[in-house]
């Protein structure tokens, strides 16, 4: 388990607490009131620690290698799901995982940005970072959806759509444009589900949805902490006072109207106890459809392009 700088007291004096009663095991050297006072004192630094994380700690959150990502939610919300591939044009962008999946018996179009969780599968898909073909795979899914009348899951983890000279040469501002052209026009539900990084244009391409959650300790931005460090500040290192300017996490777009619900994680983080994150979204997602299917097409599309219409606020001179 990696560790967190904040976490580390936790962790010192968790493991304080596991050595003094495995030598218990052979020598009864430490009282049961000792231990019990130890573990007392856990669970008030926990609270302590966890109610008051700063902007940068929970972005360290939203980017822990043990947090669950989309394949981690795809096989532990989903009865059944069946991958779809490629965009017909090009190749199969691994960083885009499409999918008919299904739920309690209903049944969806799964999309979702996986970053992989050890070297191996994050080179397998390029760090979460899209080429112009995901967006490409991500918009035929979509449109198989609206064929078939199946509302769509979309979920947003990546620090951005991929930079690099072959991504341009292949279309990638124009890919990630198409699909907020056809998603604001889509002729079926769309539910977005925020679960770790949601970082520029490369989380927007296929974020334009009908309701938005947010993971607690997730963060949606224009820009990642660093970016915008090194662009107003000249120094990178400056990350953290950059987090917290930008208001990034979900109680602040939640009161601009950019989400629509915070999803609650366990306590310090979705990578201390997944299951409870899991069955979280699902609930997101489950209440979610039930509070749009029975909307019609035209009025949903309707209040979808009102919902980005009112995003933000405003002020007349």
């Amino acid at each position: 388990m990696s560790v967190l700088p904040h976490e580390k007291p936790i962790y010192d004096c968790q493991d304080t607490i596991n050595q003094l009663k495995e030598q218990n095991k052979s020598n009864d050297i430490w009282s049961k009131d000792e231990i019990t006072k130890l573990e007392k004192k856990l669970d008030f630094l926990k609270k302590k620690v966890y109610s008051s994380l700063t902007s940068w700690d929970r972005i360290l959150i939203s980017r822990h290698p043990q947090r669950p990502r989309s394949i981690d939610y795809l096989k532990n919300i989903f009865d059944e799901y069946e991958e779809i591939s490629g965009d017909r044009l090009f190749r199969d962008d691994k960083s885009i995982i499409t999918a008919f999946v299904k739920a309690d018996g209903k049944k969806f179009i799964f999309i979702g940005q996986e970053k992989g969780n050890d070297t191996e599968t994050r080179l397998y898909r390029n760090f979460g970072m899209p080429h112009p073909e995901g967006y490409r795979k991500a918009l035929r899914a979509m449109k198989l959806a609206e064929k078939f009348s199946l509302p769509i899951i979309c979920m947003l983890d990546t620090p951005g759509a991929y930079p690099g000279l072959a991504a341009e040469e292949r279309g990638q501002g124009w890919a990630i444009a198409k699909n907020l052209f056809e998603m604001s026009r889509l002729k079926t539900q769309i539910i977005i589900v925020l679960i770790g990084e949601g970082c520029s244009g490369g989380a927007l391409g296929i974020g334009i949805g009908d309701k938005i959650g947010m993971m607690e300790h997730a963060y949606y931005s224009v820009i990642s902490p660093e970016g915008c460090a090194s662009i107003l500040f000249k120094d990178p290192n400056k990350s953290s006072i950059a987090a917290e300017a930008l208001k990034i996490h979900a109680e602040h777009l939640k009161k601009i109207k950019v989400i629509d619900k915070i999803i609650k994680e366990p306590i310090g983080g979705a990578h201390l106890d997944p299951i409870i994150a899991y069955e979280n979204v699902k609930n997101f997602i489950l209440y979610a459809y039930e509070d749009l299917k029975n909307i019609a097409l035209n009025t949903l599309i309707d209040k979808r392009y009102s919902k980005f219409r009112d995003i933000g606020e405003f002020t007349k001179q």
